[in-house]
């Protein structure tokens, strides 16, 4: 097996990943099991997705796609057209539609990466070594082969539990995420494949394990116990919870034959005991790295690093800053924040550039990129789409489109001025651009310093204020009215659901209270300016 080659610039940043073209995994994975057809243009791979085109799951940007099921060429070339606008990085196709020549060809026009299974090979077997070679290139900081860190422990340690109990484990954390797997997992059933592929138990699998009370079991108790077989071929595990300090971090899974013998179960304890210091220096590191890249994304959005190279994380322009608008529910940013981040990675933005900053949560995104680009404009207008109708909250407002680091400052604070405005009647949403309602923000800054405890400075409306309050009239009301519409005594007096000669008589009577000179452009925006403060005031 060939080492891969890595692009990097060496500068450890959260964002820094390996680089993996599909011509260099398929030469790690090796020949034996995988032969580029057509490599394609550029073909980075990031993750691993199974094509399920009935479901509308074809991959997202990065992605090589496994064509579990695709038999017929017909298929296989429904799955390359949907998958290449989409953004996936290659294909892979068991022989026979990888080797059709009308594959071939829509393959090499879409600038896609076409790869052939071989036909003794085992799409489990594939994805296990797909997985461990992309898993393993991730850990941050590591080589791609050989020590990887505290990653590198955990598929160590995945290995040496699997050798206790002579069975395929997993590593997962207290949210049911995959973070190491031993080997040999080809041995095991299709709910266990699905959990490497997509590197979290599928919610079928987490239901069954919660109806059986798994999730309670693991939560309340350090103890081990076994959990008999499932639906659908699902076979027995032997689950080990892990603690530290009565918290509970994670667990073992093995998918074994039967009931394990005690003494086994006895190493496996033991082994736990290990991997929760691993785990709790793996959730530090972690939350270091989390706190290090919102520092920096903050710095950006700040302008504190002016003429300064941010670092190979950033990716080129132009950008937009976009403010994220939360659940009312979610009062505290840092949540707001954390569930950005979950559903941006949810929509395959693996490393999203987000930060929290003066109470509102940001995006930095890049403005090139079609709908399957993660961290594209493209791609967060899919996204909004797609979580709006579940929560009408889920917002975006799109600061100024900018080519040069030093503006993304002012973007941002488009950006946080627009966010105000979204939901409201004039602005419903879901998604704003500064281009859009660039006369509300200007209105509203304008408004802003109009303060209306010192704004009025001795013009007409406290005279008008006071008329009102004492006998009762609708003065201030009208005026408002009236310099809305331009004057126009019809909208004007529909607006205000009265006659128009009814409209006539409050304006003769307002200029008799407050004379003023409604010719004048500068008086009626001045006007305009106080009303607005003055309704401020009174919410």
């Amino acid at each position: 097996m060939s080492t891969i080659s890595v692009q990097s610039s060496g500068m450890p940043t959260p964002w820094e990943a390996p680089v993996i073209t599909v011509e260099a995994l398929v030469e790690a994975v090796g020949g034996a099991l995988l032969r580029l057809v057509v490599e394609g243009e550029g073909g980075e791979v990031e993750d691993v997705t199974l094509a399920e085109p009935e479901a509308g799951i074809v991959g997202v940007s990065g992605d090589l796609v496994l064509g579990v099921g695709i038999g017929a060429a017909g298929s296989a070339l429904d799955l390359l057209e949907r998958a290449g606008p989409a953004g996936a990085g290659g294909v892979v196709l068991r022989a026979g539609p990888a080797r059709d020549p009308q594959v071939v060809a829509t393959a090499q026009r879409l600038g896609m990466a076409l790869v052939e299974l071989q036909p003794h090979a085992s799409w489990s077997h594939v994805v296990w070594l797909l997985r461990g070679v992309l898993d393993r290139a991730a850990a941050p900081g590591a080589p791609l082969l050989g020590d990887a860190g505290v990653h590198g422990e955990l598929f160590a340690l995945a290995d040496a539990a699997a050798a206790i109990v002579d069975a395929p484990v997993t590593i997962e954390d207290a949210q049911s995420r995959v973070l190491a797997y031993s080997a040999r997992q080809e041995r095991t059933d299709p709910a266990r494949v699905s959990t490497i592929v997509g590197r979290r138990v599928p919610e079928p699998v987490q239901a069954h394990f919660r109806a059986r009370g798994v999730f309670r079991k693991m939560a309340r108790s350090s103890e081990p116990f076994y959990v008999p077989e499932g639906p659908d071929g699902t076979l027995p595990r032997m689950v080990v919870p892990v603690r530290a300090g009565g918290e509970w971090l994670g667990s073992i899974w093995a998918v074994v034959t039967g009931p394990v013998p005690q003494a086994r179960v006895h190493e496996l304890t033991r082994a736990a005991s290990v991997l929760a210091l691993h785990l709790l220096r793996l959730r530090a590191q972690a939350d270091m790295a989390r706190r290090a890249s919102t520092e920096q994304i903050r710095a950006l959005l700040r302008g504190a690093v002016p003429g300064t190279d941010p670092g190979p994380w950033l990716p080129a322009g132009p950008w937009r800053v976009v403010a994220l608008g939360a659940p009312e529910a979610t009062t505290d940013v840092r949540r707001a924040l954390d569930l950005w981040e979950s559903i941006a990675r949810r929509f395959g933005w693996q490393q999203p550039l987000l930060a929290d900053l003066d109470g509102v949560v940001f995006a930095l995104l890049t403005v090139p990129g079609r709908p399957g680009t993660a961290g594209s404009l493209a791609w967060l207008r899919g996204l909004i789409d797609a979580v709006h109708p579940h929560d009408p909250a889920l917002r975006a407002a799109l600061g100024r489109l900018v080519t040069d680091r030093g503006e993304l400052p002012r973007s941002r604070r488009e950006a946080a001025e627009l966010v105000v405005l979204l939901g409201t009647d004039r602005f419903p949403g879901p998604v704003l651009g500064i281009e859009d309602a660039w006369y509300a923000v200007t209105t509203a800054r304008a408004n802003a310093a109009v303060r209306a405890e010192d704004g009025l400075l001795g013009g007409p409306l406290p005279a008008l204020l006071a008329h009102d309050r004492e006998h009762g009239t609708a003065y201030l009301a009208t005026l408002a009215a009236w310099l809305d519409h331009a004057g126009e005594p019809k909208t004007t007096a529909a607006a205000l659901h009265i006659h128009v000669n009814t409209l006539r008589y409050r304006m003769r009577r307002i200029a008799e209270v407050a004379p003023l000179d409604l010719r004048s452009p500068e008086i009626r925006l001045a006007l305009q300016l106080q009303l607005a403060a003055l309704a401020s005031a009174q919410k």
